[in-house]
């Protein structure tokens, strides 16, 4: 959020000069705590955040894919064909993988 929000951001920064950064760590674990006395696992509830993650990273990995050989927006940064292969792969293996775990999931 600090860094949408262009906020001091540093645990370098005294709390003083990061009040906004330091809140929302404050804020988080505090969040943390209380889900501890809640009828929530948290093991659980680690697991199922690591599989949304993971399946929300599929279109996020071909977003940043189609961004990264743009010239438009990478300029003379764009990268390499290797770069490129890998990525795709690397995409299409976190695809396959979200499609097998619900595949199984569902069968």
């Amino acid at each position: 959020m600090a860094g949408r929000f262009i906020w001091r951001n540093s645990l370098a920064l005294k709390p003083q000069l990061a009040r906004r950064f330091y809140g929302i760590i404050v804020l988080s674990t505090i969040v943390g705590v209380v889900i501890g006395f809640t009828p929530i696992d948290p093991i659980k509830a680690l697991y199922w955040s690591a599989v949304i993650n993971g399946v929300v990273s599929v279109p996020i990995m071909g977003l940043i894919m189609f961004m990264a050989v743009n010239p438009k927006i990478m300029g003379k940064f764009i990268i390499s064909m290797r770069l490129r292969v890998a990525g795709w792969l690397a995409t299409a293996a976190m695809g396959i993988a979200a499609v097998a775990m619900f595949w199984f999931m569902f069968s």
